[in-house]
């Protein structure tokens, strides 16, 4: 019992050490261009709360604070300052008193020489580059650990060996007489349709080289279920070799309905959440998993996979957190594909370091996997384009150069840099809403975790 707790603590240890490195690294893709550009950059912070250690070396204090629960760099000139050097308090309403104030604040850690290395001085690609810097770090770090899992590692993948065949398929009528959900089964009884890789011959252990004319490769089931599907009804031609020696055969899929999933196993949902169907070519075999490497050349396709994933589940992320509330103080089930927080993160890597039956080249692969979602979440979330949030300050440099553009052609006065400090409501907004997004989904994690299995 005491090795299952100490593994499981470790796991977690281990995950959170790299969601700290991660969230680093982010603030360092802030750092190096903000550097490079000439901005004073007063500290460099991992973290928040108080701080645990810190250390100043040039101009910028480098320091861990308690809380790991994100990070931040300090840039001199967020705001554009007053045309006189001063800020003073207005009278014109709450709004304008905060923006006034956050100016104020900042006016006092300005210093002399300053001027001409404020953020608001540089020009909005060189912003922009600063404020992408974060999260195209974030995406990098996703391309090395997932290339590390994939080329190095591998993954389970379906081979074009066949697992299984099944002797029968069974109607719906079928399946309701006997009580059961499975189209395709091995206890057939008189009248069954055949199944069609059966009739065809198709044994376990076999190995399919060719469909419908064109040779497959070991790795390539996706390819063979395609054209198997893309043929309902249809007859189909297919080599395979049983024993060192090669046989053909042709099989008629019959047509089914089956969900439709996307590259990374997950069944899509049409507009009303439903799970999306079709109907398509069915023969009746199952693959061989082996765990397998990846050519390197399948990393971008595979992130790009992903970072659609979990931006479809940003853009629904209100509905998302809703449900998770209402898993966590109901009987509800948890959507396993759902939001998780730091917590929750740590608990499936404490799990994985705790089964006893997975290797620790599995564990290894498996920590990995998880730091790269993490990296893709980071990315995606930071680009989302609302204060305080790094796809905010993008859209206020893009708005800027806009009205610039718009302003030269019609030969107008330039406004100057666009005011951020006006979206302090919106920052303040934003903030709370993660706080609480936050507490609910760490409460989530500890009282109806999202378990492995």
């Amino acid at each position: 019992m005491f090795e299952t707790i100490l593994a499981y603590v470790l796991g977690a240890l281990i995950i959170l050490l790299g969601i700290g490195l991660s969230i680093g690294l982010h603030e360092v893709g802030h750092l190096l261009p903000a550097k490079k550009f000439g901005l004073r950059v007063p500290q460099y912070m991992v973290g928040f709360g108080p701080t645990i250690f810190s250390k100043k070396k040039g101009e910028t204090e480098y320091g861990i604070k308690l809380l790991p629960l994100g990070g931040y760099i300090s840039m001199v000139g967020m705001y554009p300052p007053a045309k006189d050097g001063t800020v003073k308090t207005s009278r014109s309403g709450f709004f304008q008193n905060l923006s006034d104030e956050a100016k104020r604040v900042e006016a006092e850690t300005l210093q002399p020489g300053d001027r001409g290395r404020l953020f608001v001085d540089l020009p909005v690609w060189k912003r922009i580059v600063i404020m992408l810097g974060g999260p195209f770090m974030n995406l990098i770090l996703a391309f090395v650990f997932f290339s590390i899992v994939l080329v190095g590692f591998g993954t389970s993948t379906a081979t074009t060996t066949v697992s299984e065949v099944y002797q029968c398929v069974l109607t719906q009528e079928q399946q309701a007489a006997r009580g059961s959900s499975d189209t395709a089964t091995q206890t057939c009884q008189a009248g069954d349709t055949p199944g069609p890789a059966y009739a065809a011959g198709l044994r376990a252990g076999d190995v399919i080289t060719s469909v419908d004319g064109r040779r497959v490769s070991q790795t390539e089931w996706d390819t063979l279920t395609s054209a198997i599907q893309a043929k309902a009804g249809a007859p189909i031609a297919v080599t395979y070799t049983r024993d060192g020696a090669e046989h053909s055969t042709t099989l008629t899929p019959i047509k089914t309905s089956r969900p439709v999933v996307d590259r990374l196993g997950q069944a899509e949902k049409n507009a009303d959440g439903s799970v999306k169907r079709a109907d398509v070519g069915f023969a009746g075999i199952g693959s061989t998993v082996a765990t397998l490497p990846k050519p390197i050349w399948e990393v971008p396709a595979f992130v790009g996979e992903n970072v659609k994933a979990v931006a479809e589940v940003v853009v629904d992320l209100p509905a998302r957190v809703i449900g998770v509330a209402k898993a966590a103080f109901s009987p509800e089930s948890r959507d396993p594909n759902g939001p998780m927080s730091i917590v929750g993160v740590g608990r499936l890597a404490g799990d994985i370091t705790a089964m006893d039956t997975v290797s620790v080249k599995d564990k290894v692969a498996s920590y990995l996997s998880l730091l790269g979602s993490l990296n893709i979440a980071l990315f995606v979330f930071n680009l989302i384009p609302l204060t305080p949030l790094d796809g905010g300050h993008v859209v206020g440099a893009l708005w800027e150069k806009v009205r610039k553009t718009f302003n030269r052609v019609f030969k107008r006065k330039d406004p100057g840099p666009v005011d951020i400090s006006k979206l302090l409501p919106v920052t303040y907004t934003v903030a709370a809403l993660m706080l609480v997004m936050g507490v609910i989904l760490i409460y989530a994690d500890i009282v109806k975790p999202v378990t492995l299995g």
